[in-house]
């Protein structure tokens, strides 16, 4: 290959990755808007709205907590305890003990005083047998709680045994080791019950990081910035996400991921899909795809809805080790999610879902890592030939920092004009410092996890799900 052919090639490239990145924060910039706007609507509507009426009402729809637990036994008795703080009316808890191995069970037949009920199970979805059974409480202060303990089957597979026990409208799954605000029910039903034109499948909210938080009898009294510079990153990059993304995807109704960690959802076309996915490390996003996929085919008209309001708090890894197995695991679940669905790509018969949202998904989700690191190669090429144009490089990386520090900035201004959770002195300038550093504390390790779940996904035979270790959250 002679000298010219090698310059048109790079050339080439040089045009594809710029228009790539002016694509990609195009695209940020318009979500951010969207998001924004999206935001003030939702707040000026439900400042007008009493809760307490669908907290006392007995019309209130039903709910069912399905919350799957594994070795769980630092934090199940408090996160337990939380669920059953629920200021809502017509609602129960499941918390499914999928095959632990570490005392989960024990504490939660001590604390809860359960003993063992006959119970029959329909199983509309196949899942892993009972193990010790199903567990009821003596105390009639924790009626609504059922405790089933089964064989391991995993996460998926725990969830589908909820599914087949609950006799309720909406289930709401959540991870057992979240800490769910007292008022999150009466909020995330809200969608499901003023929605006329299009049948609500399911909800989703903001997920906050609880790691350095005072946690008391299952309830979050303070709120405060962890000392881990990986964890106080963590809160810039979900905040961006569901504060400037997922306002905005539930605005186009097109939601394509509504977080493991806590979600509502229409029981009968979760059944109807056959539940939870238990061949993918990424059953949230895989459900909610062929849930939409589903009313698409049906030609039904339907929403995924998104609240931004701060109802679910979650421990965070806290090193990296652990945190680079996470996003791996969501990396693997995100490319068996999109091929396994790939026929909705690009495919018109799936209108906004099949044109819009899985391209994007696809092409700044999927491929972005991949990219990132051809254009990393690129660079390198151009380095070893001497073809960089140091002055137009330097630029270009510059203002591609600029462009990160600054949406930081934007998505904690709009946590300060909204909710507010971190509301200590000096906090917000903590945070606001962080923005400059975080580029080069969090977004290495999440493309070295992207690109090694990618390497995992097809060529590493023993695929893993991975383990969040708990140190527990802090309790006085």
């Amino acid at each position: 290959m002679d000298t010219s052919t090698v310059k048109i090639i790079l050339q080439i490239l040089h045009y594809l990755f710029f228009g790539y990145a002016f694509t990609a924060i195009t695209s940020y910039i318009i979500l951010s808007v969207i998001s924004g706007k999206e935001t003030i609507e939702y707040l000026k509507k439900n400042s007008f709205v009493n809760y307490k009426d669908i907290l006392s009402s007995t019309m209130s729809p039903s709910i069912t907590i399905i919350a799957p637990a594994y070795n769980e036994s630092l934090n199940v008795v408090e996160n337990v305890r939380s669920l059953l703080s629920n200021h809502y009316v017509n609602y129960n808890v499941i918390i499914i003990n999928d095959g632990s191995t570490d005392s989960s069970l024990e504490k939660l037949i001590e604390a809860y005083d359960l003993e063992k009920i006959d119970f029959i199970i329909n199983h509309k979805i196949k899942t892993q047998s009972l193990r010790a059974g199903v567990f009821k409480s003596k105390n009639p202060a924790f009626e609504k709680l059922m405790v089933v303990d089964k064989k391991n089957g995993g996460k998926a597979d725990a969830l589908n045994m909820g599914l087949n026990i609950s006799k309720s409208k909406y289930v709401a799954c959540i991870d057992v080791d979240c800490l769910l605000l007292e008022n999150a029910l009466q909020k995330m039903i809200k969608p499901f019950l003023e929605e006329t034109s299009a049948k609500v499948i399911a909800t989703g909210g903001v997920i906050r990081i609880a790691n350095s938080c005072i946690i008391r009898g299952g309830k979050l009294i303070d709120v405060n910035l962890p000392k881990a510079l990986l964890v106080q990153s963590q809160i810039l990059e979900y905040l961006r996400a569901f504060l400037l993304g997922r306002m905005a995807w539930s605005r186009l109704n097109g939601l394509l991921v509504i977080s493991g960690a806590f979600g509502i959802f229409d029981k009968e076309i979760a059944i109807a899909v056959g539940g939870y996915d238990t061949q993918t490390v990424g059953e949230d996003m895989e459900i909610i795809v062929r849930m939409r996929r589903y009313m698409e085919e049906k030609n039904e008209k339907y929403r995924v809805s998104y609240i931004p309001d701060p109802l679910c708090w979650t421990e965070a890894p806290d090193n990296y080790k652990i945190f680079i197995s996470q996003r791996n695991r969501w990396t693997r679940g995100t490319i068996e999610t999109l091929k396994k669905h790939r026929k909705i790509g690009f495919n018109r018969n799936y209108g906004s879902f099949g044109m819009l949202s899985y391209p994007y998904w696809l092409i700044f989700e999927r491929l972005a890592p991949i990219i990132e690191v051809v254009g990393i190669i690129y660079f390198a090429i151009l380095v070893i030939l001497k073809e960089v144009r140091w002055e137009y490089a330097l630029s270009f990386l510059m203002l591609a920092y600029i462009f990160s520090v600054l949406f930081s900035i934007i998505a904690l201004y709009s946590e300060e004009l909204t909710f507010h959770q971190y509301k200590k002195k000096g906090t917000g300038y903590k945070l606001v410092l962080l923005t400059a550093l975080e580029p080069f504390v969090l977004h290495p390790f999440i493309l070295y996890a992207a690109i090694k779940g990618n390497y995992d996904y097809y060529f590493n035979k023993k695929k893993k799900w991975g383990v969040m270790q708990r140190k527990g959250l802090t309790s006085s």
